[in-house]
């Protein structure tokens, strides 16, 4: 009887202390003895730092902007412990509705491609007609800020998010010019935007018909869209294929692995994922590719992600060659997850290899062939050189003479 009279009793005292707990009591505020079976060490003091803050700092400081912070130090301390991750964030509950609101298809934006640096979001590319590029925003310049608030430091999601909103509404972004350095105060009407997936087209080098195609992102089935591309540019008698990646920022990565199988023979490597977390897992291609032609992939520094895994699966199974700059580097997945606080961590569990188990991160690809276009000119430098290239792999393949390195094709 006593010891079940014990049990009992030690029983309503750890309800009682849950309870008291729950109502709003803090673990700091427990007996040593009692507060380790609730607490760890590492709770127990930032608990007790942020009481002694809110008890003896000389100006009133909320709890939960305490509490904001010390999660924003942990992220930090990631970053500077391990470089290569520029990608995991905390946002805060403000934040987090904030990015809920841009994913629930109720939001628009002003047409913009960009990706993340220091400072802000450098533009990648405007797309035609849209708000962006009707206000003169160009490849190169670079967002600062939004509605006269700065977005320096913060995740592209977030940055981006704060410029997307409903229909018909306004956005001023303050721009520095690449070509200038000044800075500008833009208004723009936010307004739906609509770009195909996949944009194609024959280009003529020499007495060649080369294919041209343009992958703009890995939305829920592209791989539909670029097979259909591709065998319409076989029909039409392209010898050859130019496959443009350069400002993909990615997306899914089982995208990846389908686009990848529109080219690749069944179960060649396209990607390993590698998670402290979630193990390791190989994806391989599914099967049914198209017939193999000559091949040319074109990046730059805005291809991530998804387009990396691609591009590096084309290379490292000998099906392309890689013409362009170095990519971004995202090696690096997150999962996204709430905390009890209603903010979110977005977080890097895990990192991408590619077929020759290479990491991603964060060098990115090197290209087989240097290339690099002039925002300021005219014409496009690094298609006129992937397609040189590809000519040069058309010529080879037919016993003719390679086109030589310099010889600009006619676009």
């Amino acid at each position: 009887m006593r010891a079940g009279s014990a049990a009992a009793l030690a029983a309503v005292l750890i309800a009682f202390l849950c309870a008291a707990l729950w109502l709003g009591g803090h673990p700091t505020d427990l007996p040593s003895s009692i507060r380790d079976v609730f607490v760890d060490e590492s709770t127990t003091l930032s608990g007790e730092a942020a009481e002694t803050i809110q008890d003896h700092y000389y100006r009133s400081v909320p709890r939960d902007e305490l509490n904001n912070g010390s999660i924003t130090g942990m992220i930090d301390a990631l970053h500077r412990r391990h470089k290569e991750d520029r990608f995991s964030h905390y946002f805060d509950p403000q934040q987090a509705q904030i990015l809920n609101e841009q994913t629930s298809g109720r939001f628009t934006g002003v047409g913009l491609t960009v990706r993340e640096v220091k400072r802000g979001l450098k533009v990648v590319e405007a797309f035609n007609g849209s708000p962006a590029a009707k206000a003169g925003i160009k490849p190169g310049d670079l967002i600062v800020s939004v509605n006269g608030k700065s977005i320096a430091g913060e995740s592209s999601d977030l940055s981006t998010a704060k410029i997307k909103g409903p229909d018909g509404t306004d956005v001023t972004l303050g721009v520095v010019e690449a070509s200038s350095g000044k800075t500008r105060q833009l208004k723009l009407q936010r307004q739906e935007i609509s770009t195909p997936v996949v944009e194609s087209s024959i280009r003529r080098v020499g007495g060649d018909r080369l294919g041209y195609l343009h992958l703009s992102a890995f939305s829920d089935g592209a791989h539909g869209p670029l097979r259909d591309a591709t065998q319409r540019l076989e029909r039409r008698g392209a010898e050859g294929i130019v496959l443009d990646l350069r400002g993909n920022p990615g997306g899914l990565l089982n995208e990846a692995v389908s686009t990848a199988s529109v080219f690749l023979p069944k179960h060649d490597k396209v990607v390993t994922t590698a998670s402290r977390t979630e193990g390791r897992r190989v994806y391989l291609a599914a099967g049914d590719p198209l017939p193999r032609r000559p091949m040319v992939v074109l990046i730059d520094r805005g291809t991530a992600s998804a387009a990396e895994i691609l591009a590096s699966a084309l290379a490292d199974n000998g099906l392309a060659e890689v013409v362009g700059t170095r990519s971004f580097g995202k090696g690096l997945f997150q999962d996204l997850l709430d905390l009890s606080n209603g903010g979110e961590l977005d977080l890097t569990v895990g990192e991408f290899f590619t077929a020759d188990g290479i990491s991603l991160a964060p060098k990115g690809i090197q290209p087989d062939v240097y290339a690099k276009d002039n925002p300021q000119t005219k014409v496009d430098e690094g298609l006129q050189r992937a397609l040189a290239v590809l000519d040069g792999k058309v010529a080879k393949q037919q016993g003719g003479a390679q086109v030589p390195p310099g010889k600009s094709p006619k676009q």
